[in-house]
């Protein structure tokens, strides 16, 4: 495997799919003052088939890395400064395939968008899940990334009953 930077005119626009899988969620609900947040196990499967764009247009001054078996493009990162507050954001992370995960692609993909990070000057890196996606939340955790923030009604406003609500990771760098 290589991981390498995409060339921004041959792979913007470029199209992806992957999808979601999860038996647990994220549960976070009013409480007294605050908030209760715990892992509640699904009743049923929840599943999420996303269709994205490389390189999208609301990213600002993008860089984004491939992850390459010969010439095939199994995984992706892409990230940028947001410069009014001097905050990374990796706007998307993905391995394509479940038979590439948890193989190594997806660290060597977020070790290479956090020295980018790093030599962007950025004061933190941050980037959004949803709270129904346990494999990415754990995989965050374990490259240093905390809650930071959450949006209950960010996708729809069932998103509490849906399971699907906006989370905020944040790692200082």
């Amino acid at each position: 495997m290589l991981i390498k930077e995409l060339e921004y005119k041959k792979y913007k626009g470029k199209k992806y799919q992957a999808e979601i899988l999860s038996d647990m969620y994220l549960s976070i609900e009013p409480e007294g003052e605050g908030f209760a947040i715990k892992w509640v196990m699904s009743e049923e499967p929840l599943r999420m088939t996303l269709n994205e764009d490389l390189l999208s247009d609301w990213l600002e001054d993008p860089v984004a890395y491939g992850a390459f078996e010969g010439d095939k493009l199994i995984g992706m990162v892409e990230g940028f400064l947001e410069k009014w507050n001097n905050r990374f954001r990796i706007a998307n992370i993905c391995v394509f395939e479940e038979a590439n995960r948890r193989s190594g692609v997806g660290t060597k993909l977020m070790e290479t968008i956090l020295k980018a990070a790093e030599k962007s000057g950025a004061r933190m890196v941050v980037l959004e899940t949803q709270t129904f996606n346990f494999k990415a939340i754990s995989f965050y955790k374990k490259h240093g990334f905390e809650i930071i923030g959450f949006d209950r009604y960010a996708y729809s406003n069932s998103g509490p009953e849906e399971h699907n609500m906006r989370l905020e990771m944040g790692k200082m760098m």
